[in-house]
């Protein structure tokens, strides 16, 4: 997130009640409400100095801050080899491989993603000249995957393009399914997990589920049981940071490999999480494309083993929660590091 130090623009709210997000939709020239949101939620607005949602609503004569992004040297482009799944002059679609981060993080050394952007399509560096709201740290990335989940990943060549795909990201109009085998199987087979996640105010590096927190819904289906895991889709109606990992792990079957949420498995070294479809609208001719990658090789070795009848865990014991029911999950309150009180929210 930006650390701004002088506003580019500052308003007065000039009535009360009114939410953020329609307010800036309403006063900056030519700005959609999800282009207000983005603002938001990348720390370039601030109420009388304080940071606050996009339903944050406003009391009149409250002074709202429009900030610019800090625009700092762009990575080196490096020459990275990209699975294109597919290409044409708006997007380019990749098959992201494990062990490659998408954009620079604090104590990352390796070339990342945005690297292999600037090598391949150099133009694309350029977009944010054309469009204020575009990050100039991380130019064409409509979303992004962990470094080490694998798959389908999108990439926007114009500014247009970019505005289109995020918007269908905000609306829920976009599909995305995910692979994922986890530590046993869920009861029942199938089902929506639905609580908040937020950053993790014991461990920034993790993410968990808060009261208050950003409003997160998973669905998942039960596709292969194997001895003591499961093949599940999964689909992605928010699209938070970890979420998928994160809802999995609340409901006692995170995913395997995932080190961070659950437990190692000698089966496979990383999380077993796979991006498989995508359904989007064309952002040019508003056609439906429909695309798909299969699973890297790793992840296939991983479900002839356990179709082979190999233990995921191997002699390891199971988690203490695995046989949590899936009709609930646990949901933490915004906390204090002394007291954390939680209660129990069922999954609609």
């Amino acid at each position: 997130m930006t650390d701004p130090t002088t506003p580019a623009l500052e308003l007065m709210a000039d009535q009360d009640g009114e939410r953020l997000d329609q307010f800036l939709a309403r006063r900056l020239d030519n700005a959609s409400r999800s282009q207000a949101r983005h603002l938001i939620d990348d720390g370039l607005v601030r109420i009388d100095g304080a940071l606050e949602r996009p339903a944050y609503k406003l009391r009149f004569g409250e002074l709202v801050s429009i900030f610019p992004r800090q625009a700092g040297p762009l990575e080196e482009a490096t020459d990275i080899e990209l699975n294109i799944v597919y290409e044409d002059e708006q997007l380019a679609v990749i098959d992201k491989p494990a062990n490659l981060t998408v954009h620079p993080a604090p104590g990352e050394t390796q070339a990342t993603l945005i690297a292999a952007i600037l090598n391949r399509w150099p133009e694309i560096a350029h977009m944010s000249d054309d469009d204020p709201e575009t990050d100039p740290q991380r130019p064409g990335l409509v979303h992004r995957l962990d470094r080490d989940t694998t798959g389908l990943l999108m990439i926007a060549k114009t500014a247009s393009s970019l505005r289109s795909l995020r918007d269908q990201l905000r609306e829920r109009s976009m599909d995305k399914r995910y692979l994922a085998v986890t530590v046993g199987a869920p009861d029942p087979q199938a089902g929506l997990i639905d609580a908040p996640i937020g950053r993790d105010p014991a461990d920034p590096r993790r993410m968990t589920i808060l009261d208050r927190a950003r409003p997160s819904q998973t669905g998942y289906e039960t596709v292969e049981r194997f001895a003591d895991a499961a093949l599940l889709e999964c689909r992605l109606i928010t699209g938070r940071t970890h979420q998928i990992r994160v809802h999995l792990s609340a409901i006692g079957h995170p995913i395997a490999g995932d080190t961070m949420y659950g437990l190692p498995t000698p089966l496979i070294d990383r999380q077993a999480l796979h991006a498989r479809s995508l359904i989007i609208r064309h952002p040019l001719t508003d056609e439906s494309l429909t695309l798909q990658a299969e699973p890297p090789a790793d992840f296939r070795s991983l479900l002839s083993h356990l179709r082979e009848g190999e233990l995921l865990l191997g002699a390891q014991p199971p988690p203490r929660d695995q046989n949590r029911s899936a009709d609930t999950v646990k949901r933490q309150s915004r906390p204090t590091r002394r007291n954390r009180r939680r209660r129990t929210q069922r999954i609609r």
